[in-house]
């Protein structure tokens, strides 16, 4: 693929995450949207962040989409683990919608949930350095789901740094 097509497709699925998000976000600051246990809350401006990399969870039926904050982008691009305090990520995630008469292409359905990871390592020192938040229409999920955030990212994700996600880039 040329540099113009692999930035035409980075925009292009960059455009699509934006356009498409019905997410509450208005009120980042309002300590009710605060997810229980960590205390995180969707960040003001991430739909402004740079796409790190796209997934599919055919399990839930869904399609992700993972942006970053400057800090996480900058750690990606040095292939710095473990990253540094400050680097928060956010999955959006959409059902999977089919392209009527392409079979096997989706597009972005109703927004499902928007999952937030916030490092600070002597914060959540207990949880691999990790604060976590899931929000759906952006109001947090109740304690019991935020307390199985760090057990499935530490058995999945230990070797890098607890996260899911390498960049696509």
């Amino acid at each position: 693929m040329t540099l113009s097509l692999k930035w035409a497709a980075a925009a292009i699925a960059a455009a699509c995450i934006t356009a498409s998000l019905p997410f509450a976000v208005g009120h980042a600051d309002d300590a009710a949207l605060a997810s229980p246990i960590f205390g995180v809350k969707i960040p003001a401006g991430y739909r402004d962040w740079k796409l790190i990399a796209v997934g599919e969870e055919t399990g839930l039926d869904e399609l992700r989409g993972v942006v970053g904050n400057a800090t996480a982008v900058k750690a990606y691009q040095e292939n710095k683990t473990p990253f540094p305090d400050g680097t928060t990520l956010v999955k959006l995630a959409w059902k999977r919608k089919p392209v009527d008469g392409l079979n096997g292409a989706f597009v972005t359905g109703p927004a499902t949930t928007v999952q937030v990871m916030v490092k600070d390592s002597v914060k959540y020192a207990a949880t691999g350095g990790w604060g976590f938040g899931r929000f759906i229409d952006g109001k947090p999920v109740d304690a019991a789901q935020h307390e199985t955030c760090f057990a499935c990212h530490e058995a999945h994700a230990k070797d890098f740094d607890f996260v899911f996600t390498h960049d696509a880039h």
